[in-house]
């Protein structure tokens, strides 16, 4: 299967980026990998089953590279080093990017994870809405954070959530 979007290694997550043409995927994607992280895929993302994990890639006809508009096509070894791309990688997290629209309501708690099916999978997924003051990169570090934290217990949502109903109880 094929999709419209980006594949990064975000920490220990493996972050797929999706979302209309021209809402910020490869600029994301170049700010992630600007700040460390890995690039899989930009694009155009090949994702496959491997032991009922979702994986993804990139073609071999456009691996490594990222297309920005007004830079142009970038080689993302060739200016931020080898270990700045990875060949392949399980896809962890989804985040889906649509630009911001005024009166729509957006998750501002995040007790519960909404999901994105693929391939049979379904994995979690968050709506980011993408404004000129917003700082992707910065928001998708800390989802990826969240989402370690979330696999070993109890995330900010529900720790905050315990509190206040402890607070109530008294």
């Amino acid at each position: 299967m094929q999709v419209h979007g980006g594949l990064l290694r975000v920490r220990s997550a493996g972050v797929l980026l999706l979302g209309p043409s021209g809402v910020g995927k490869s600029e994301t994607a170049l700010e992630l990998v600007a700040r460390g992280h890995q690039l899989v895929a930009d694009d155009v993302v090949e994702l496959f089953l491997e032991n009922g994990r979702v994986m993804g890639r990139a073609s071999e006809a456009i691996r490594h590279f990222l297309e920005i508009r007004g830079l142009g096509i970038l080689c993302v070894p060739d200016l931020y080093g080898a270990g700045a791309v990875a060949g392949e990688s399980p896809v962890s997290l989804v985040f889906q990017l649509e630009h911001w629209r005024e009166g729509t309501s957006y998750e501002r708690v995040g007790l519960e994870r909404p999901t994105h099916t693929l391939l049979g999978v379904a994995l979690p997924c968050l709506v980011l809405p993408v404004r000129p003051s917003a700082n992707m990169a910065t928001l998708e570090e800390a989802a990826v954070r969240d989402h370690e934290q979330r696999s070993r217990g109890a995330s900010g949502a529900e720790k905050l959530d315990a509190r206040l109903r402890g607070e109530m109880k008294r």
